[in-house]
C-alpha cells in the first residue's frame, strides 16, 4: 500500500484544504500537481471521506476497481456504495464499519478479511487501511487505501486445499503404513509359530519313527549278541535253527535300516528337496506338482514352457519354489477340488506360474484377511523378488493364483 508517511499531504488535498501558506503560488500549483500525479499513478485504490462518510475524492485506480467513474462516486456514502454487505449477503451496519470508526472513534485500522462491492453487484476480497484526518486536534474525516486481493485469496485457498490434500495423503499413507506394520508383526509372529510347529513336527517324526526304528535295531543287535554267546553250548541241530533265526533277524534289521533311510530322506526332502539343488527349479516344480496330485488324488492339467529361461540365482529359485508349494498347499487345505491346472512359462523377461483349481472358491476378502498368513507370506516372497501375486476367486468356481516374477530384477 501507499506509504503512510505520504498520507497527511494527500489527506489535505483530498478534503480541499489549503496548501501550506508559506509556499508561493507557483509552488502551490506544483505541490498539488505532484500529489495528483501520485494519486493517479498508484495501482492501489485511494479515497477520502468526510465526517458523514461521503466521498471527497477517489483516484482512478480505486474507481475502476469498484466499477465506477470517479465523478459518479464523489459525494456518495462509501459504506452504502461499496461496503454495505458481508460475504453471505447479510447487511453490514454502518456503525460497525472499521473505515468509519477511523474518524468517528479515531481508530486507525488495517483489515484483510472483508469484501468491497462493485457497481455490478459482484464482490471482491479486499485489504484496506483507514486513517483519521486530524486538523487542529479535530477529526475532519478519513483517507482509505485498498487493494483487490482476490488473486491472493485464491492462491491461499489453493494452498490450503493442497495442504489439506497433502495432509489427507499423509494420513492415508500413515494409516497404510501402520496397517502394513501390524500385518508384518502378525506375519512375523506367524512365521515364528510356523517355525516352531515345523521343529515340533520334525522332532516328533524323528522321535516316533526314527527313534522306534533305532530301538528295534538295538533290541535285535542285543538279541544277536546274546545268541552268539550261546553258540558253543548248542547242538548241531540247535545251531542250525539258531542260524536261521539270526538270518531272519538280520533281514529284519536290514528292512528297519531301509525304513530309517527312507524316513531320513523324506524329512530332508520336506526341509529342502535335493532335486532343487541337483536338477534346478524346473525339475523341482515338475516333481512337486506330480507328487502333490498323487498324494491329494487330484487330476492334473500340466503345461510347462521354460525353453527360453536362463538359470536363476539360488535365492530366487528357492523363493519361487516355496511360493509354488504354498499355492498347492492352499489347494489341498481349502479348495476341496477334484482337478488342478498348472501352467508354468518362462521367457528371458519373466516367469509366470498359474495354479487354477475347480474347488469351492472363496470371496475375495478371504484372501485379504488379517489372518490369511499363507497368502501374506506368498505375497511377501513375491514382493521380495520384485514380482506380484494376483488371486481371483468366486464361490463355487474355484480359485486362480497367478505369480509373475520379472527376471530383470534377479
Amino acid at each position: 500500500m501507499v506509504e503512510d508517511t505520504l498520507l497527511p499531504d494527500m489527506r489535505g488535498l483530498a478534503l480541499g484544504q489549503a496548501v501550506p501558506a508559506h509556499l508561493p503560488a507557483a509552488g502551490q500549483v506544483v505541490w498539488r500537481d505532484k500529489l495528483s500525479q501520485l494519486l493517479e499513478s498508484t495501482g492501489e485504490g485511494i479515497f477520502g471521506i468526510d465526517m458523514d462518510g461521503r466521498c471527497t475524492f477517489i483516484n482512478r485506480a480505486g474507481a475502476e476497481q469498484l466499477g465506477w467513474l470517479p465523478a459518479e462516486v464523489l459525494g456518495h456514502n462509501m459504506h452504502e456504495l461499496a461496503h454495505h454487505s458481508h460475504a453471505g449477503g447479510a447487511h453490514y451496519p454502518e456503525h460497525l464499519c472499521p473505515i468509519f470508526n477511523a474518524f468517528r472513534k479515531a481508530l486507525p485500522c488495517r483489515i484483510d478479511t472483508e469484501l468491497f462491492w462493485r457497481k455490478n453487484g459482484s464482490a471482491f476480497a479486499v485489504e484496506y487501511s483507514s486513517y483519521p484526518i486530524v486538523e487542529g486536534g479535530v477529526v475532519q474525516g478519513a483517507v482509505v487505501t485498498f487493494v483487490d486481493i482476490s488473486a491472493r485469496r485464491q492462491a491461499e485457498d489453493a494452498l490450503r486445499q493442497a495442504h489439506a490434500v497433502l495432509e489427507q495423503r499423509v494420513s492415508e499413507r500413515t494409516q497404510a503404513l501402520s496397517e502394513a506394520l501390524e500385518q508384518l508383526r502378525e506375519l512375523t509372529a506367524y512365521t515364528h509359530s510356523v517355525r516352531e510347529d515345523e521343529r515340533t513336527r520334525i522332532a516328533r517324526e524323528v522321535h516316533d519313527e526314527l527313534g522306534s526304528l533305532l530301538v528295534a535295531l538295538k533290541m535285535d543287535v542285543g538279541w544277536l549278541d546274546k545268541r552268539l554267546g550261546e553258540q558253543q553250548q548248542r547242538s548241531l541241530d540247535e545251531a542250525q535253527s539258531m542260524r536261521e533265526r539270526m538270518r531272519s533277524k538280520c533281514q529284519n534289521m536290514g528292512r528297519l535300516i531301509e525304513a530309517a533311510v527312507d524316513n531320513v530322506g523324506r524329512i530332508i526332502t520336506d526341509l529342502r528337496p535335493s532335486i532343487l539343488d541337483h536338477q534346478g527349479l524346473w525339475a523341482a516344480l515338475d516333481w512337486q506338482a506330480h507328487e502333490f496330485v498323487l498324494s491329494a488324488e487330484l487330476a492334473l492339467d500340466w503345461q510347462m514352457d521354460v525353453a527360453g529361461a536362463a538359470p536363476l540365482p539360488e535365492q530366487a529359485a528357492i523363493g519361487i519354489f516355496r511360493i509354488f508349494q504354498e499355492m498347492l498347499s492352499n489347494v489341498g487345505r481349502h479348495a476341496q477340488a477334484s482337478r488342478v491346472a498348472i501352467t508354468i512359462q518362462a521367457t528371458p523377461r519373466d516367469i509366470s506360474i498359474a495354479v487354477r483349481d475347480n474347488g469351492k472358491g472363496a470371496e475375495a476378502a478371504a484372501f485379504e484377511a488379517a489372518n490369511a498368513y499363507g497368502v501374506m507370506g506368498m505375497r511377501e516372497r513375491a514382493r521380495h523378488l520384485g514380482g506380484t501375486l494376483d488371486i481371483s476367486s468366486q464361490i463355487g468356481h474355484g480359485a486362480l493364483f497367478n505369480l509373475r516374477i520379472p527376471l530383470s530384477n534377479q
